[in-house]
């Protein structure tokens, strides 16, 4: 579980193809206070470390983990939003975030407001109904509020800060990002359609 409060930027150094596809990511965490096992948000993809360096993890990732992430992420050089497990006692500064990816959405509006950036999500429309004005929502792992929804359109507000700490320097028009819809938004939903 992770709350989508970035705490580092990591890159992909490395891809290999096996069975599955095995990737090398630097970060700035001090590995050694990190388990073999443990879970890592990777741009809002739950993953697990299965091997560390003084400054680096890998991790192996699923076809079925990369046929539901955005497409090109996987890739050398790719920055990466990453967050490490929520511990017991730790502040919740985000919102509740499991690192499982609902949806992949395309950036489709990108511009300038004040000192921050507007930015418009196109989302799949089968998300659409989780997604609401002054809710929360996780792009590629990072907590926002949502602005303003237009059918399976959302509008976001990236501060400065956010823009700095996270990957979102990097976006541009036609994105693909990673989607989680709330934790609740999801059972909520589950909950009416079984009932209907």
């Amino acid at each position: 579980m992770f709350t989508g409060i970035i705490t580092d930027v990591g890159r992909i150094v490395a891809t290999e193809q096996r069975g599955d596809l095995r990737l090398r990511i630097a970060c700035g965490y001090d590995m050694a206070s990190v388990d073999l096992g443990a879970s890592i948000a990777c741009s809002g993809i739950c993953l697990t470390v299965v091997d560390k360096g003084p400054d680096w993890f890998d991790v192996d990732l699923s076809a079925e983990t990369v046929s539901r992430s955005a497409p090109g992420m996987w890739r050398e050089d790719r920055r990466l939003n990453l967050e490490r497990s929520l511990k017991l006692g730790d502040e919740l500064g985000g919102h509740i975030v499991t690192g499982h990816v609902d949806g992949v959405g395309e950036v489709v509006v990108l511009e300038p407001s004040g000192d921050s950036t507007r930015v418009v999500i196109e989302a799949p429309q089968a998300l659409a109904p989780y997604i609401a004005g002054k809710g929360s929502v996780a792009v590629d792992g990072v907590s926002l509020t949502v602005n303003g929804v237009d059918g399976a359109r959302f509008e976001l507000n990236i501060i400065p800060h956010t823009a700095q700490q996270t990957s979102f320097a990097d976006l541009a028009l036609g994105s693909r990002v990673n989607i989680e819809i709330d934790i609740l938004a999801r059972y909520i939903g589950r909950m009416i359609e079984m009932r209907g």
